[in-house]
């Protein structure tokens, strides 16, 4: 297992006791919607690098090919992303730690050693890590989200609507899990992306996100940046649907199915609908998340073997 300094590059000391606050693009990042975040948290607030891991320790470049820049006669530039730690101001000027980058491919056990020598370094005093699935609702309705962690507190007044399924692994659950385990606070945030839209940029689900990482982590985080590239979007999702019948039945009918089920649980706890139209019950919204999301896995398994 690799160090935290064979993996990790400290490059400037953040303020003690912020938020950690973790975001992978890559598997569980639906409608582009965590890199849409993450954009706009670092574009939106001031910000420092205090951390970067090592590329190539981390990532599959045939599966993530680097872009590099080929001008007139010769190559002049490469971009390799990987996983950075940036000390981010938000609205307020309160500090907050943001690590982001695309999900580490290899070495995950050592990833997740680093990321808690770093947590532990800091002094940090919450964890919250962010991610988007396709969901069974629409996309004329609020988009709700699934928070899940170790602090019943936190999750107070939110339904529990997915019981015990099993779901493909990935990086920001197992950060999750183990830091919960070593006595950390840890909390995760899933944003309910339209099935329907999960392969299309959806702002909407980004504005989800840092709503609710505001009101988790006690940040003054503005999504109104994002708001009219979300409107266009909605627009846009409109006319295609407008001009579909087989799309617009199945939005009216998870459209009938949210009302119906808004009914009887608040809008901030719960938007899972069932196909036709009746309230689901917990097992059956969980096999269809466990569906959902070994459907994306069987999609990446076969990219990466491409």
């Amino acid at each position: 297992m690799r160090s935290t300094d064979e993996l990790c590059t400290i490059h400037s000391e953040p303020a003690p006791g912020a938020v950690l606050v973790h975001a992978f693009t890559g598997f569980l990042d639906a409608a582009g919607a965590v890199k849409t975040a993450t954009t706009h948290l670092l574009g939106a607030g001031e910000h420092r690098l205090i951390a970067s891991f090592d590329a190539d320790e981390l990532i599959d470049y045939r599966a993530r090919r680097p872009a590099l820049t080929f001008v007139s006669d010769h190559f002049a530039n490469v971009n390799i992303q990987t996983v950075t730690l940036h000390e981010v101001l938000d609205a307020a000027g309160t500090p907050f730690l943001l690590l982001s980058g695309p999900e580490p491919d290899y070495q995950w056990g050592s990833f997740v050693a680093a990321v808690e020598d770093l947590v532990e370094q800091f002094q940090v005093s919450l964890i919250v890590g962010i991610t988007a699935v396709p969901w069974p609702t629409p996309h004329t309705r609020p988009l709700g989200a699934t928070w899940h962690g170790n602090d019943p507190e936190r999750l107070a007044g939110r339904v529990p609507i997915v019981g015990t399924i099993e779901v493909p692994g990935h990086v920001s659950g197992l950060l999750e899990l183990s830091l919960g385990q070593s006595g950390h606070d840890v909390l995760g945030i899933a944003a309910h992306v339209p099935h329907y839209l999960a392969q299309f940029d959806y702002p909407r689900a980004a504005m989800t996100l840092i709503d609710d990482l505001s009101k988790a982590a006690g940040l003054v985080l503005p999504s109104s940046g994002l708001e009219a590239a979300a409107q266009k979007a909605n627009s846009d999702v409109d006319e295609q649907v407008s001009n579909s019948m087989e799309i617009s039945s199945v939005v009216r009918a998870l459209e009938q199915q949210y009302d119906s089920l808004q009914l009887q649980v608040p809008i901030a706890e719960t938007s899972e609908l069932l196909d036709d139209g009746k309230v689901p019950t917990g097992d059956q919204i969980a096999a269809q998340v466990e569906r959902f999301l070994a459907e994306m896995g069987e999609r990446e398994s076969g990219e990466d073997s491409a």
